[in-house]
């Protein structure tokens, strides 16, 4: 946890301020028994209300002065702990923009949720604890046995009989709560990620009528989470009770020597109350501690966790160096690529060479895993190659940095992604201060402008989280909108026309070819009807490249293209 305390900088001033105010508070409440002790030895007891006036005087205004300092030591304890954990926030959700697909996989989307919102809560919460109490506690703690020490130093025995009681039972419990701290935080990373998978595929669970299979798994998460907090709420519900016994007796034991020595007249009356409220002072600073200990190690497990984010260096970064790409336009050419998931047995991809040009439009078509999509996520560099190279414009793209190079794509998912906002939003996503021209030409290349005037406020139309209000055929043709509206240099589609009909699959490609005069387009595909038509095929059959060329040659000289060709089309369609 202390590394988190460096985003503690920009608020040096506040905690600076804290701690000022924290210690004239803990100074006003360590003064006001002993004044107190004062009105009773020499006003009450004498019977000198002038006095007993007086010292009551001061003691309002050192009381007015405690309340004011830690008021304002509150205000800026809060201020302090809000804007860490804004800041803490922001950094993560910066340096995780930052990730590889890589780091997503290895981490998981449902943790990286739960680390960036209860996890940074944790932290923050213990934060404004640890400004208030942490500072305070040991102030008060260690004055109120120096003046407890003054007023009596045979009584003061006690209190060194019993601190390390408390001490020692404090330990034994923080030491047996903080594993299981860190198991929660676990344990909710679960129910988030079974919560998150019940939510985004409600379709399929109801489709497949595993509504109750999907509660019990839920359920089963939950009570495992629930079972846990319960076992480290029985080990530190320890904590309260054995303070406040130990307190009651201490006073008890304060009381009865106190007053075997008020009766040889070696103590005053005031002098106990004082010793006692001294006591108090001392065991409530130890039972904030103690509350500190619950939260602390929860927190320092959440900190833990957090720390893991921010210390992952993601594995694609750009070079401090970055080159600038050739006057070359949209030309793309792989050399001898190998690449390979983390963990996996064989590379997802071997060996793979061809180039793609502007003007041409270049088809991958394959079994189901054989590497089509894996070869096209290498273009954006969402993942870095094992061995080869990949050339944009004849620069290599571990050249280039990754701004500049998806500056140049334009990139239409496999499962297309909306996201909430208006049609006209979703479409600018590609391109920012797009006109309104630009939007609706877009929209009419992509065939989306009939289902998008049919809707009521047309362009301005929500689309509600997940595109849910949409068809999966409409959410493709908004997604390829939002690529079109870009212009850029190459254009890849990851088999964007698998939920069209053919009319509006091949009324699309046509309206394609004219807006795509000027850069690459490569296509991912299942549909031969699709390809034939592409200046290129490429045939992948696990991870390799076992075909380039026209559609008709690869009739001829490709035997898995010929399969594909033959299990969709009639030998008439094929002649």
């Amino acid at each position: 946890m202390i590394k988190l305390f460096k985003y503690l900088k920009p608020y040096k001033k506040y905690v600076a301020g804290v701690l000022i105010l924290t210690f004239f508070n803990a100074l006003s409440e360590l003064y006001l028994p002993n004044l107190m002790s004062d009105i009773v030895n020499n006003g009450i007891v004498k019977g000198d209300t002038n006095y007993i006036l007086k010292i009551g005087g001061i003691m309002l205004i050192v009381a007015a002065f405690s309340a004011i300092s830690i008021v304002f030591a509150s205000l800026l304890s809060s201020k302090t702990a809000m804007g860490f954990g804004k800041d803490l926030r922001q950094k993560i959700f910066s340096h995780v923009e930052g990730f590889s697909l890589n780091e997503f996989d290895k981490i998981g989307t449902s943790s990286l949720i739960t680390r960036t919102t209860n996890d940074i809560t944790q932290v923050q919460q213990v934060m404004v604890m640890m400004l208030r109490m942490m500072v305070r506690a040991p102030m008060m703690c260690i004055g109120g046995i120096i003046m407890a020490v003054s007023k009596n130093r045979q009584l003061s025995m006690i209190i060194v009989f019993v601190i390390p009681i408390l001490i020692l039972a404090i330990s034994i419990v923080a030491k047996k709560g903080f594993p299981l701290f860190k198991l929660i935080q676990e344990k909710i990373d679960r129910v988030n990620l079974v919560l998150r998978e019940e939510l985004t595929g409600i379709r399929v669970i109801r489709a497949f009528d595993r509504i109750d299979h999907e509660k019990k798994r839920f359920n089963e998460s939950n009570k495992d989470l629930t079972d846990t907090a319960i076992k480290v709420g029985r080990i530190m519900a320890i904590l309260m009770p054995l303070m406040n016994i130990v307190l009651n007796f201490t006073t008890i034991a304060v009381v009865w020597y106190g007053s075997k020595q008020i009766d040889m007249g070696t103590m005053q009356v005031g002098d106990l109350m004082a010793f006692i409220q001294y006591v108090m002072q001392i065991m409530f600073s130890l039972i904030m501690v103690s509350m500190m200990f619950i939260m602390i190690p929860r927190a320092s497990a959440s900190a833990t966790r957090v720390n893991e984010v921010l210390e992952i260096i993601p594995e694609i970064n750009d070079k401090e160096k970055t080159k600038e790409a050739s006057e070359k336009r949209g030309f793309i050419e792989f050399k001898d690529v190998t690449f390979s998931y983390p963990g996996a047995e064989k590379p997802a991809l071997s060996n793979i060479s061809f180039s793609a040009g502007p003007g041409e439009t270049t088809a991958i078509i394959g079994g189901t895993g054989s590497g089509k999509t894996s070869l096209i996520s290498l273009i954006p560099r969402f993942y870095d190659i094992d061995s080869g190279s990949i050339l944009v414009n004849n620069t290599d793209i571990r050249e280039i940095s990754q701004k500049t190079l998806r500056a140049k794509i334009g990139f239409v998912p496999q499962k297309a992604v909306l996201f909430t906002g208006t049609i006209s939003e979703n479409i600018r996503y590609g391109k920012e201060d797009a006109t309104d021209e630009e939007v609706k030409h877009a929209a009419e290349v992509a065939q989306a402008t009939e289902f998008i005037s049919n809707m009521k406020d047309g362009f301005d139309s929500y689309i509600a989280q997940g595109g849910t209000n949409v068809s999966g055929g409409q959410k493709q043709r908004l997604s390829i909108a939002r690529a079109l509206v870009r212009k850029p240099e190459i254009y890849i589609f990851d088999d964007s026309f698998s939920a069209l009909d053919f009319k509006t699959d091949a009324k699309l490609r046509e309206a394609l070819k004219d807006e795509t005069i000027s850069s690459t387009v490569i296509i991912v595909a299942q549909r031969v009807s699709t390809v034939m038509d592409a200046d290129r095929i490429i045939v992948l059959d696990e991870g390799k490249i076992v075909g380039i060329g026209k559609h008709e040659d690869l009739l001829n000289t490709c035997e898995v293209y010929s399969e594909i060709v033959s299990s969709q089309l009639s030998e008439e369609e094929i002649a």
